[in-house]
């Protein structure tokens, strides 16, 4: 069911359907120019089923506003509410590429580390921490500063009230530190993996029966890793191997490699892989580089990654991993490509782009009874209408120029530019533009109420 302006696009896509046997539709046009703005108890009112018609289902435009059970009392089938965009109807009979899989399920640990922590107060700490726990980190890691051999670097002996306060509010906790002391301090307060041992600490480290994880004393040679391995076992502490992943042009390539050899030597062992030293050093946004290591570690049974969110691009990593290892469990357990399973890591651009054809704008343009004004993002082309005129461009300033003389007031003047900024940035982009609409982001959507919304609410 839709309004007038709006019938012929919509034979169009449910012809579609039709063709590819997937529904037998029946378009029903109420006497409304704009669809999205029909109210439940009006659609009651004018709505009749055709006769000779079997209809099992009824859908209305997904603006349609109130409560719909008085159409399904009055027609006796069910009726529900479709996509605000009606070229997505197709996928309200198929399977949306977002849901239908089960994504509950991962088996890979993230640590997020909390940088420098010496140099922040508790309560940045904790809003830190809190702010990890929320977007899917399973363990706090907190970052001392490092200590080069012989640089004497005094104890922060702060860090055992900081893993006592973390435990106390339900934190995992792990503490990055090669100082006797610190590590000694934090374990005993409760932190439960120690990063990180090689010969040099080896035989010294005080774990208090946490988790340690290996590294090798030279990661291009691997050199000592055998032996830090022996010492632990002998000692009978428990530990995770993390080979080193490098950064590119620093042997990331070679790096890759001793992952797989260490999985084959060691094929019953934890491994650990400190994603951050690629997304923190390559300057791309991070969610490809996170879901693509993520996709590895799934593969080779890496089973935990350290990350952390110091460079703006990074910084919404820990989301993008919890995501990550979800799809790719999912991926890789049903031996499927990681694609059409969860679209929410595609950010920059959207998922699939629609095309308007230019036809079916112009006939909506001569259809349009009113002064309101319509903004569209098509065909690399801005389209701003109403009845008395249908202007077309890639410069909104010049389409702005070209607006007739009182077509806008200065409140209307605000909506308009805000909403000809999205189309354009939608152009640019390669994404969906839906006036009243926010652009999708992906995971990092921020909804926003349209103007019809702000009004009804009196903002």
């Amino acid at each position: 069911m839709t309004g007038t302006l709006a019938e012929p696009a919509l034979r169009r896509v449910v012809g579609g359907l039709a063709e590819s046997g997937v529904v037998t539709p029946c378009v029903l046009t109420l006497n409304i120019q704009v669809a999205a703005l029909m109210t439940a108890d009006w659609v009651a009112r004018k709505l009749e089923l055709p006769t000779g018609v079997a209809v099992d289902r009824v859908i209305l435009p997904g603006h349609c506003r109130g409560d719909i059970s008085l159409i399904a009392q009055k027609l006796g089938v069910p009726v529900e509410t479709g996509p605000t965009d009606l070229h997505d109807l197709p996928e309200l009979f198929g399977q949306k590429h977002s849901s239908g899989h089960d994504l509950g399920k991962y088996d890979i640990e993230i640590i997020a580390e909390i940088n420098h922590a010496a140099r922040l107060s508790m309560e940045q700490i904790i809003e830190i921490a809190e702010g990890y726990r929320a977007d899917g980190a399973d363990v706090i890691d907190i970052g001392c500063d490092p200590m080069p051999p012989g640089s004497g670097r005094v104890a922060w002996m702060g860090v055992r009230e900081v893993v006592r306060q973390l435990r106390a509010l339900e934190f995992r906790v792990s503490i990055d530190s090669f100082h006797h002391d610190e590590v000694a301090a934090a374990t005993q307060a409760g932190a439960e993996l120690v990063l990180s041992v090689n010969t040099s600490n080896a035989t010294t480290a005080q774990v208090h029966g946490a988790q340690v994880v290996v590294v090798p004393d030279e990661p291009k040679t691997m050199r000592g890793l055998d032996e830090t391995v022996a010492v632990l076992e002998a000692r009978g502490i428990r530990y995770r191997i993390d080979p080193i992943i490098e950064p590119i042009g620093f042997g990331f390539a070679e790096s890759l490699g001793r992952y797989l050899e260490t999985r084959r030597k060691y094929p019953s062992a934890e491994l650990m892989m400190g994603v951050g030293n690629l997304t923190e050093m390559t300057g791309v946004d991070s969610a490809g580089v996170n879901t693509l290591l993520a996709g590895f570690c799934q593969e080779v049974g890496v089973r935990s990654v350290l990350t952390t969110q110091v460079i703006n691009w990074a910084r919404s990593s820990v989301r993008e991993l919890d995501l990550a290892r979800r799809v790719m469990r999912y991926a890789v357990t049903r031996q499927t490509p990681p694609k059409r399973i969860d679209d929410q890591l595609v950010m920059l651009r959207d998922p699939k782009l629609r095309v308007v054809p230019d036809d079916e704008l112009a006939q909506l343009a001569a259809g349009l009874t009113d002064r309101n004004l319509r903004i569209f993002a098509a065909g690399g082309k801005l389209h701003v209408m109403n009845k008395d005129f249908h202007l077309t461009g890639d410069d909104p300033f010049e389409i702005f120029d070209r607006l007739p003389s009182g077509t806008l007031d200065p409140s209307h003047a605000f909506y308009v530019g805000y909403e000809m900024a999205k189309a354009v940035t939608a152009l640019t982009l390669g994404k969906n533009y839906t006036q009243d609409q926010s652009l999708r982001w992906g995971m990092l959507t921020r909804q926003e109420s349209s103007a019809h919304e702000r009004r009804k609410k009196g903002q």
